[in-house]
């Protein structure tokens, strides 16, 4: 099913495009989709069994929340490398070790993202590099914490719960 687009909007970080298609019927259908580069993800484990999760305020919910370190790749940037400056601006970990686990697209619905989770080992702490305005603290915890702040609701972020969750099957040896 090809589609048509018309361009609506430019941001900094992402496009907005109307898209015009058919249904199987004939049927026109019309969405406002938000075209956005991609992202990483990452777990920094810390050793054996801590994770670096980090505080974050994200002002689009007028809240901190707990979540693993991410960022948007740049321009012809690889996705490994993104990881790998993403976690030191965020955390201030340099990782020996960087991991592709898996990919997933965020909120397919309106978005195109498609976010890639990388495992962050061997690390060695430094400063972070924050951007100008990010309001970000580091949060080591254990991963026993990590799957309670899971299972408590504490931790909401889709991409965190997902990069929690599947690295657990992992740890637990049940990948079917």
């Amino acid at each position: 099913m090809t589609a048509e687009e018309t361009h609506l909007l430019t941001t900094s970080r992402f496009d907005v495009v109307e898209r015009t298609s058919q249904t199987d019927t004939g049927q026109p259908i019309r969405r406002q989709v938000i075209k956005h580069p991609g992202a990483v993800t990452i777990i920094p484990m810390v050793d054996e069994d801590h994770v670096c999760l980090i505080q974050n305020y994200r002002i689009s919910v007028k809240e901190t929340l707990i979540e693993l370190p991410a960022g948007t790749l740049e321009p012809d940037e690889a996705p490994e490398l993104t990881a790998h400056r993403e976690l030191i601006e965020e955390t201030g970990y340099q990782a020996k070790s960087i991991e592709r686990l898996h990919g997933f697209f965020l909120s397919p619905g309106i978005l195109n993202e498609w976010m890639q989770l990388y495992l962050a080992t061997d690390l060695t702490p430094g400063p972070a590099a924050r951007e100008a305005g990010e309001q970000i603290d580091n949060m080591v915890v254990s991963w026993k914490q990590a799957m309670n702040l899971v299972q408590e609701q504490k931790i909401r972020d889709a991409k965190t719960i997902v990069g929690l969750l599947y690295y657990d099957q992992l740890r637990s040896g049940s990948r079917e």
